[in-house]
């Protein structure tokens, strides 16, 4: 069945492909609730203590979200109780004891992983304390608000099969697979290219690191070029987040191997800018909106306080930026 469907479809049937997926990714729900202003609700947190819970805030999403969850506990009339682990995990798993400690009316947690944290997640359930999450998949969580990450992974791996012509060698970073989005958004990669027999993906994969991931990024794929020297050895290079994909691209840009093209997520300024220069390596970006993502995190805290009934997940829409519609997406985000 893989032989029949990959041998069989030509350059066109998966520009097809893809292009469906560009047109339906922003509008993929499961299970979700519509993103409304809490004030159109009549929403309010006044009088209530709401703990905000970073893993980092280093990078571009992450940063948003906590800058929006602060703001949008504010704008409701709560208190945030706001703390950043600065990617340290045994500062992570300290500020989570104190929260608990401190019982807050409702705890957002954003990102992590999920064997770190989970068991703080669970100890503020039992403690009474809501739990609600951003890009966590915890079953200790009421609700988890994010992007659809089976959407975001099947959609950018359709453009990268397109933009490869459907055959060639592609290289993957799978560094953080504990880390629920990334890890579904590698399995719907692996999902899509096992329909594309002439796809391969290079082993061993490559592990993205946290810090120094850039750096890290240009030193592991400036290795790989080296091993690989000849033009068409590899055909793309893709990252279930960003950043690694912008260390990439400066390392595929720096050999002058520019027929390769980088994938990545999220929607960092400096990588959409680089989707955006036709010169450039970097083929697309799924771009989330990350204090979109924020600010509904917390409405659904007013909500749940208020009394309604969540929906497991909140899913907020993504954009598929690639080098035809970078340049809208760019304005649709509001990224100068």
């Amino acid at each position: 069945m893989n032989e029949g469907l990959g041998g069989g479809f030509g350059r066109r049937e998966i520009l097809k492909l893809a292009a469906v997926a560009s047109a339906t990714f922003a509008g993929a729900s499961m299970l979700t609730a519509p993103a409304v202003r809490a004030d159109d609700e009549g929403l309010s947190l006044k009088g209530k203590r709401i703990a905000i819970s970073a893993t980092g805030t280093d990078h571009y999403f992450d940063l948003q979200v906590y800058n929006a969850q602060i703001e949008e506990v504010k704008r409701l009339g709560g208190e945030p109780i706001a703390v950043d682990a600065g990617r340290n995990d045994g500062k992570l798993i300290a500020q989570l004891q104190t929260l608990v400690a401190q019982k807050p009316d409702a705890l957002v947690q954003i990102l992590g992983t999920l064997s770190v944290i989970d068991p703080w997640l669970k100890k503020a359930r039992d403690a009474g304390i809501p739990v609600l999450t951003v890009d966590v998949g915890s079953t200790n969580s009421i609700n988890n608000t994010t992007s659809d990450n089976w959407g975001i992974g099947k959609d950018l791996a359709l453009q990268l099969v397109s933009d490869i012509g459907g055959e060639g060698n592609i290289v993957v970073f799978n560094g953080f697979y504990g880390v629920t989005p990334c890890a579904i958004r590698y399995d719907q990669l692996v999902n899509v290219v096992k329909y594309f027999p002439k796809v391969k993906i290079l082993q061993p994969e490559l592990r993205d690191v946290i810090p120094n991931t850039v750096q890290d990024a240009f030193t592991q794929i400036t290795a790989i070029l080296n091993k690989y020297p000849d033009k068409g050895s590899i055909k793309a290079v893709w990252s279930a987040w960003d950043i690694p994909q912008l260390g990439a691209t400066q390392a595929i840009a720096a050999a002058g191997r520019n027929e390769i093209r980088t994938y990545g997520v999220d929607g960092s300024p400096e990588v959409l800018q680089l989707v955006a220069d036709k010169n450039s390596p970097a083929g697309a970006d799924a771009a989330q909106q990350p204090a979109e993502i924020g600010r509904v995190a917390v409405r659904n805290v007013a909500r749940l306080l208020a009394g309604q009934t969540l929906p497991r997940e909140t899913y907020v829409p993504a954009l598929l930026a690639n080098k035809e519609n970078v340049s809208e997406i760019i304005k649709k985000l509001g990224i100068g």
